[in-house]
């Protein structure tokens, strides 16, 4: 019996490092081969969503973000530690490809995988690459881009491929749009994995000052984090507003499939989502951002016109309101913008990604 081809994933511990991660994962298991995901812990968190014979193996991630000098100094070796620890195991189990979709916990396989010379790839989900896949850009094979044109080292040269979703959001690719009307209505705020602030700051009371025939109709969905949990939740009960606040929702392609309006950040996996479904969207780009990465994601779907993006600085409750209540008040519009975002998705991504890797194990043998 021929032996079953295997497949390093390695990726850090944010939704848009392990959403795509899991779209190549299932669709490599479908195909044959076995597949081993290196993160860490906070990686973990979002391993639940992905097919359970994919071995799961956590490293401890270096970084030098956080700690004190101590703990800085101590970076690089913890880093060569997990390089050669990586190293080890992939000798006694040899991948055929290793892909690195970004984040620390990406060093040690990537950094094995060049050590040992075996096909590797790195993905990148923003049109700015991530400071892991900078280090990395010029020793893989293949640079896929998720968002195109990407911001790319001189003389690297990358593959656009779209940046792959789950299948529970390509389950719904292309959901039939109820544009907006006299009936119930649903509106989706979230802010990547771990919500956001700002968001937490401005919708609630943007929300609360809509026209009351809009606002009679209105049920939000609102992805808070645990420390402003308590404070929107109340904010909402006190303005009579129907509000399900959560500090992370397992379920986004179905909430997202039913709103009529989606408010998010941009990153990379949000944008994905939001053009694959095919929805409406108010984009608030996370100003901090390395290299303003959520304004480069953000660009595609604006520019096809299928989202509004309002900058951080210029986000008030007043300027959210009158945007809410354009989209909302429009139903022809909110149609058109709900096509234009299905316009800029990339349903083929995930297909595009796995050729990548076909071809690299191919050219290994």
């Amino acid at each position: 019996m021929s032996r079953q081809p295997l497949l390093v994933i390695a990726a850090g511990g944010t939704g848009g490092h392990m959403f795509p991660a899991q779209a190549l994962a299932e669709v490599m298991l479908r195909k044959g081969w076995r597949v081993k995901l290196s993160t860490d812990a906070r990686g973990a968190r979002y391993t639940g969503g992905f097919p359970h014979t994919v071995e799961i193996e956590e490293v401890s991630s270096a970084t030098f973000a956080r700690g004190g000098a101590l703990a800085k100094l101590a970076v690089p070796f913890r880093i060569l530690g997990g390089v050669f620890g990586a190293a080890l195991k992939m000798r006694k189990d040899r991948p055929d490809v290793v892909v690195g979709f970004g984040g620390y916990p990406t060093i040690p396989a990537m950094g094995a995988a060049w050590l040992l010379k075996l096909p590797r790839m790195i993905h990148e989900q923003n049109g700015v690459l991530g400071r892991v896949n900078q280090v990395f850009a010029n020793r893989v094979d293949v640079v896929a881009c998720g968002t195109w044109p990407t911001a790319l080292p001189d003389g690297v040269e990358g593959t656009p491929v779209g940046n792959p979703v789950r299948k529970a959001v390509m389950d719904r690719a292309g959901a039939g749009y109820i544009a907006p009307g006299d009936y119930p209505m649903s509106v989706l705020v979230i802010g990547g994995s771990q919500g956001a602030r700002i968001l937490s700051d401005v919708v609630p009371a943007a929300i609360a000052a809509l026209p009351s025939d809009i606002l009679g109709n209105l049920r939000v969905a609102h992805q808070a984090r645990d420390e402003d949990f308590d404070r929107v939740s109340a904010f909402y009960a006190e303005a009579g507003i129907a509000a399900d606040v959560q500090p992370f929702f397992t379920d986004v392609p179905a909430r997202m499939s039913e709103a009529q309006l989606v408010i998010s950040r941009s990153g990379a996996s949000s944008v994905a989502d939001i053009s694959i479904i095919g929805r409406p969207s108010i984009l608030v780009p996370f100003a901090a951002a390395a290299g303003d990465h959520q304004t480069a994601n953000a660009r595609g779907l604006a520019e096809a016109g299928g989202a509004i993006v309002v900058p951080e600085s210029l986000l008030t409750p007043e300027s959210l309101t009158e945007q809410i209540t354009t989209i909302l008040s429009n139903p022809q519009g909110a149609s058109q913008m709900a096509q234009a975002a299905l316009s800029a998705g990339k349903p083929d991504a995930t297909e595009a990604l796995v050729a990548l890797v076909e071809q690299l194990a191919n050219k290994d043998q």
